[in-house]
C-alpha cells in the first residue's frame, strides 16, 4: 500500500514538473525571446540598413501593441479552440515570427510579424500559469509559478549573450537561430500541458455564463500592477544609457549592469515564489512594492557602484518576480475558481501592458524634453511603486481584502463575480 502511494505521489510530482517546464518554455518563447531578444538586434537592423532608426523603433513598439491585443483576446481565442490548442498555436506563431523576420521583405511585413509575436506573448502570459497552477498542490504554487516565469529572465540573459554571438555571422542567421531555439522549446512543451477536464464545447458554454470579475479588491490590484509596470520602466529602458553617458562610465560598464539585471531576473521569480509559499502572497507582495520603491529611488540620491549593483539586481529580479506574486493574489481573491481567475489574470496582464506602455512613452517624452532627466525618471518610477504600496496598505486598513471569509461569503463573492 505504501509503495503504491509512493508511486502515485512520484507520478504526480513528475507531472507537475513537466507542466512547469512547459510553462517555462512558453514564457521564454513568448516574452523572453520575442520581446527581449529584439533589444540587441535593433542597432544591427539599423547598421545593416534593413530599416531606418525611426522604423526600427516602431517595430519594437509593434511587439508591445501586439502584447496588449493578446492579453485582451486570450480568453476569446481559448474559448473557441480550447486552452491547450491555443497555447500550442501561440508558441508556433512566435516561432514562425522569428523565421519570417529573417526575410526583410518590407516594413509592413516586419511590423505584422512583430505584432504577431507580441500577440502570442500576451496570450501565453494570460493562459499559461492559470492552466498549470490548478494542478499544483497549494503549498508549491508559489515556487512553481516562479519557475514558470524564469523564462522571462532567461530571455534577458540570452539577449545579452546568445544574440550578440549569432550577430557575428549575420542578421539572417540570428533570426533563424532564434527560430530554431523556439521550435525546440515548443517541441519540449508540446505534450506537457494538463488535460482539460471539459470538452471545448463545454468550455465555450461556461465562458458565456461567466463575466469579467468587477470587485473593488481586484480593481485596485489591477491598478497596483499597472503602477508596478510603470515603476520598472526607468531601469528597463534607461539603465544602460544612464551608466554609459550620464555617469560617463562607457557602454561596457553599462552592459555589465545589464548582465546583473538579467541575472536578477533569472533568480527573481523562484525566490519570490518560494518566499510567498512561506509567508503568504499578500505579505510578500507588500514587501515587494516597498523594496522596489527603495531600489529604484536610491538612484535619485546615490549613484556609487554599490547602489548601482544592488539596484540593478533587485529591480531585475522583480521584472519577472512580481508576476508569480500578483498571480498568487489573483488566485486568492478569486477563491481558486479557474475560469474567473483566467479572466482576472487577463485584466492584470492588460493593466501591466498599459502601465508599461504608458511609462515607456511618458518617461521617454520627459527624457526628450528635460535636461539631465535621469534623476527625475527614477523619481517617477519610485513614486509609482510607493503609490502601489500605499494602496495595498490602505486596502488592508479598510479591510477590503479579507482572505479569511466564511464559506458562504466566499461563494457569495464568486457568484457576484460571475453575474
Amino acid at each position: 500500500m505504501q509503495q503504491s502511494s509512493y508511486t502515485t505521489n512520484r507520478e504526480v510530482s513528475m507531472s507537475v514538473w513537466w507542466m512547469t517546464l512547459s510553462g517555462l518554455c512558453a514564457s521564454l518563447i513568448g516574452i523572453g525571446l520575442a520581446r527581449f531578444a529584439y533589444t540587441p538586434l535593433l542597432p544591427e537592423l539599423i547598421a545593416a540598413h534593413w530599416f531606418a532608426p525611426s522604423q526600427a523603433a516602431y517595430l519594437g513598439a509593434a511587439n508591445l501593441v501586439g502584447y496588449l491585443a493578446g492579453a485582451l483576446l486570450a480568453q476569446t481565442i481559448a474559448a473557441r479552440i480550447s486552452v491547450v490548442t491555443t497555447l500550442r498555436a501561440m508558441m508556433l506563431v512566435a516561432t514562425a515570427a522569428f523565421f519570417a523576420c529573417a526575410i526583410p521583405l518590407s516594413f509592413l511585413w516586419f511590423f505584422l510579424w512583430r505584432f504577431a509575436s507580441g500577440l502570442s506573448g500576451g496570450v501565453l502570459m494570460v493562459l499559461v500559469a492559470p492552466t498549470v497552477l490548478p494542478h499544483v498542490p497549494p503549498s508549491r504554487r508559489g515556487v512553481v509559478g516562479g519557475f514558470i516565469f524564469v523564462g522571462i529572465g532567461c530571455g534577458i540573459v540570452i539577449s545579452g549573450t546568445l544574440v550578440p554571438t549569432l550577430l557575428r555571422w549575420s542578421l539572417v542567421l540570428t533570426w533563424c537561430g532564434l527560430g530554431i531555439f523556439a521550435l525546440l522549446l515548443s517541441v519540449i512543451a508540446w505534450n506537457g500541458w494538463p488535460h482539460e477536464k471539459a470538452s471545448p464545447q463545454q468550455e465555450r458554454a461556461k465562458s458565456h455564463r461567466l463575466r469579467w470579475p468587477r470587485n473593488q479588491a481586484l480593481g485596485t490590484l489591477y491598478l497596483e500592477y499597472a503602477l508596478n509596470a510603470f515603476g520598472l520602466v526607468p531601469h528597463m529602458i534607461f539603465l544602460v544609457d544612464f551608466v554609459a553617458r550620464e555617469l560617463g562610465q562607457g557602454l561596457e560598464a553599462g552592459a555589465r549592469y545589464w548582465v546583473l539585471f538579467g541575472l536578477g531576473a533569472m533568480a527573481g521569480p523562484v525566490l519570490a515564489g518560494y518566499t510567498a509559499d512561506r509567508i503568504g502572497f499578500k505579505l510578500t507582495l507588500r514587501i515587494a512594492f516597498l523594496v522596489q520603491a527603495i531600489a529604484v529611488g536610491v538612484l535619485v540620491v546615490d549613484t556609487n557602484a554599490f547602489s548601482l549593483i544592488i539596484s540593478s539586481i533587485i529591480v531585475g529580479a522583480f521584472v519577472p518576480g512580481i508576476v508569480p506574486l500578483m498571480l498568487g493574489r489573483v488566485h486568492e481573491l478569486t477563491f481558486g475558481d479557474s475560469k474567473i481567475q483566467r479572466r482576472a489574470w487577463s485584466l492584470c496582464t492588460t493593466a501591466f501592458a498599459l502601465g508599461q506602455a504608458g511609462g515607456a512613452y511618458g518617461l521617454s517624452y520627459i527624457f526628450a524634453h528635460t535636461r539631465s532627466a535621469y534623476a527625475l525618471l527614477f523619481a517617477f518610477g519610485a513614486a509609482a511603486l510607493a503609490f502601489a504600496f500605499t494602496i495595498e496598505i490602505v486596502m488592508a486598513i479598510l479591510g477590503l481584502r479579507n482572505d479569511n471569509m466564511s464559506v458562504g461569503a466566499v461563494q457569495e463573492q464568486v457568484n457576484a463575480a460571475c453575474e
